[in-house]
């Protein structure tokens, strides 16, 4: 008889593991600590929209919510650079015209708590989980009203996000390694809406950014026709949040840094001073599970930055990772946990990595001429030797290629790029027959050199 399963949390990655266990026969139930955001007006300022791809619409299929969701999503075939001496640029993401799709936050929630819910879930919001007994697998809750109650549960799934409550019940065990890092930087949301007929002010299927060395805002369109736009940008320091605490402040630093920005931007004010400031953390623990007993997943087991738009993805893709698992083992939950752990893991450690170096990329070398010009021979390699080269970014969000296997291909890519460069002008030496010849060489080498590492799908 299949076990009855519990999880802390109803966020995304929460709402698709109960759906995926509900399908499979077990009993579910989840404790949300926040009110039923269907219901609820969700606050601005903490909803950094979505980069769904690949990894993401595989485990939306698992859901049967792929459909869903493509009408809401919108597609981003590259990065559009607003450069800080006023012209700009298209970057494409992919050689075959390949995207990543804009997702409402709480649009995709809600569907996915209301499918959950369909299939036979049972969701208590207003449950804030405070303390897991580990050992006994008692959860200790708290309802809105103070009211405190405790459940023991069969089967347990910390899907309750950076600050999991059952993550840190791990940490107070022996033997476990844990840490959590903070950025210098932090986040505000911004809002660019649409123009007077509804259309919108920038180019639609982009994502736009606004690099400036050690500081960046990012736009992202919704099918409202507005932008969410996200200042990623340091909390103390010149400039910082800290240094701008008047409106003249405000107007003045993004007059100066974003000029092109501010005519399509009528709330900046009331945006800044009225949404948060919100942190932004790393978290890094070992092991994910505890005996047969319970696991982490998503943001509890691996808390990432957003710089790779893998978050979500990621915590996604833990759960095809645990369904092809069931698949395998059936209810031998000893055997799924310990793979489980092992298979995402270091999987997990690989996308923390990915994703804090992506930062360095998009708010500093997307506006140098020279990492413009490594883009570009990427994607002419990908295209001239299909079968040996793809780039780490295709890796990571047009494949289901192991994170970890993507970040160890990275020094190799380094290497490969820096000396096609080193030689000249690539685009006007590639079809003379004697570079060329060269180039199936490097090539080659470089292609022995990765052969040895797992390109396989992770899920």
């Amino acid at each position: 008889m299949a076990r009855s399963v519990t999880i802390l949390g109803a966020g995304l990655v929460g709402s698709l593991l109960a759906i995926i266990l509900r399908k499979r026969g077990y009993e579910v139930a989840v404790y949300e600590r926040r009110p039923d955001m269907r219901k609820a007006a969700i606050g601005a300022g903490r909803s950094i929209n979505l980069a769904m791809s690949a990894r993401g619409w595989k485990a939306l299929d698992l859901a049967g919510l792929r459909q869903d969701m493509e009408a809401l999503a919108i597609p981003m075939y590259g990065r559009y650079l607003h450069q800080a001496d006023g012209t700009a640029a298209f970057q494409q993401y992919g050689r075959n015209n390949e995207a990543i799709y804009s997702v409402s936050r709480g649009e995709l929630n809600k569907k996915l708590m209301t499918l959950a819910e369909r299939e036979g879930v049972t969701i208590h919001f207003e449950h804030r989980c405070n303390n897991v007994d580990v050992a006994t697998n008692t959860v200790y809750l708290q309802e809105l009203n103070g009211t405190e109650k405790t459940i023991q549960a069969d089967l347990l799934f910390g899907a309750d996000g950076a600050f999991s409550a059952l993550r840190n019940s791990y940490v107070h065990m022996d033997r476990v390694n844990a840490s959590h890092h903070y950025l210098e930087h932090g986040y505000k949301e911004l809002s660019i809406p649409p123009l007077a007929d509804g259309s919108m002010q920038m180019e639609k299927n982009a994502l736009h950014i606004w690099p400036r060395k050690n500081f960046m805002l990012i736009a992202l369109p919704n099918t409202d026709g507005t932008f969410t736009c996200t200042l990623f940008f340091p909390f103390e320091g010149d400039p910082s949040f800290d240094k701008l605490k008047t409106k003249d402040d405000v107007m003045a630093f993004f007059k100066e840094q974003f000029p092109d920005a501010v005519p399509m931007m009528p709330t900046l004010l009331e945006d800044f001073f009225e949404n948060p400031t919100s942190s932004l953390i790393t978290t890094h623990i070992q092991p994910w599970h505890y005996k047969d007993k319970s696991a982490l997943i998503g943001d509890a087991a691996h808390a990432i930055v957003p710089f790779y738009g893998q978050g979500m993805n990621a915590g996604f893709e833990d759960c095809t990772v645990l369904a092809g698992l069931m698949d395998k083992y059936g209810e031998d939950w000893t055997t799924i946990l310990n793979e489980y752990d092992n298979k995402r893991k270091p999987n997990g450690d690989a996308v923390a990595r990915l994703a804090l170096l992506n930062f360095v990329e998009m708010r500093d070398k997307v506006a140098d001429p020279a990492f413009l010009q490594r883009k570009k021979i990427e994607k002419e390699l990908g295209k001239r030797y299909p079968g040996q080269f793809i780039s780490v970014y295709e890796m990571v969000s047009f494949s289901h290629t192991p994170y970890n296997t993507a970040m160890r291909c990275i020094e190799a890519q380094d290497q490969l790029l820096g000396r096609i460069m080193n030689e000249g002008d690539f685009f006007s030496m590639v079809e003379d027959k004697d570079y060329s010849k060269k180039l199936d060489e490097w090539m080659n080498r470089y292609h022995k050199s990765v052969q040895q590492l797992d390109f396989g799908n992770e899920a």
